[in-house]
């Protein structure tokens, strides 16, 4: 089972998950934490859990299993939904196997090499200042760097 809301009294994390080992008529439940830890507690206390038996990559992050399986749409993901970083998310879970499932192999090939990360706005900032100054001349360059060199060794000595 997957915890789906924080339990701060029993120090449960979002998206934590565990094994049912015990449960009564009256709802009370023995969980098994996948950490080791076992907690107790009765269904009407904390209704946040849901089956843990196959989870979304993004909700298993900061999570390891041992092996990973993972299910890809090629026709129904989308260029928002299939990218570099899903791969990244979903395969890293993975501590000795990861198999990719999917029925369009090419689709999702060109899906995953997409990268989808955004840039801060410092880096835009800077490439745009660069891109609007005037190149310096070839000569101008080799005296900074020289200049750059005699600064360096200086701070070396």
């Amino acid at each position: 089972m997957q915890f789906t809301a924080p339990n701060r009294e029993r120090h449960i994390a979002n998206r934590e998950l565990g094994n049912v080992e015990q449960i009564d008529s009256r709802g009370n439940l023995q969980i098994r934490l996948d950490s080791g830890r076992a907690v107790a507690f009765n269904i009407r206390e904390n209704r946040h859990i849901d089956h843990g038996y196959a989870v979304t990559s993004y909700s298993s992050q900061g999570q390891t299993a041992d092996r990973v399986l993972i299910h890809v749409d090629a026709e129904h993901g989308g260029e928002k939904l299939i990218n570099r970083r899903l791969a990244y998310v979903a395969v890293s879970r993975a501590r000795y196997d990861a198999q990719i499932y999917t029925n369009d192999k090419s689709l999702i090939a060109e899906g995953l090499a997409r990268d989808v990360s955004h840039r801060s706005a410092t880096e835009a900032s800077r490439d745009s200042r660069q891109s609007t100054s005037q190149p310096r001349r070839s000569s101008e360059q080799g005296e900074a760097q020289s200049r750059a060199q005699a600064a360096s060794q200086s701070i070396s000595r």
